[in-house]
């Protein structure tokens, strides 16, 4: 299974969200066809047609903040986003 993958499924899970690493988590928006806005600072800024939220989130010593990653979690769930 790759990377992006076993991030995908430990955020859904919900179990980890205060380990998730940051850059498996960019990775994991980009395959699920989200693009990436101009960064400003650590702030990374992700949009996909068809969903109305913004995801905007930033590392914290290279994970990512456990709010966000429910954030995105919810996302995910509500717009049947898991990649399959």
């Amino acid at each position: 299974m790759s990377s992006w993958k076993i991030t995908r499924e430990k955020l859904l899970l919900g179990a980890s969200d205060a380990n998730l690493n940051f850059e498996g988590v960019c990775t994991m928006l980009r395959h699920l066809g989200f693009s990436e806005r101009h960064r400003r600072g650590s702030h990374h800024i992700f949009y996909k047609e068809g969903v109305a939220e913004i995801i905007n989130i930033q590392p914290r010593g290279g994970e990512g903040k456990p709010y966000q990653m429910k954030q995105i979690r919810q996302i995910l769930l509500k717009y049947s986003l898991t990649g399959e």
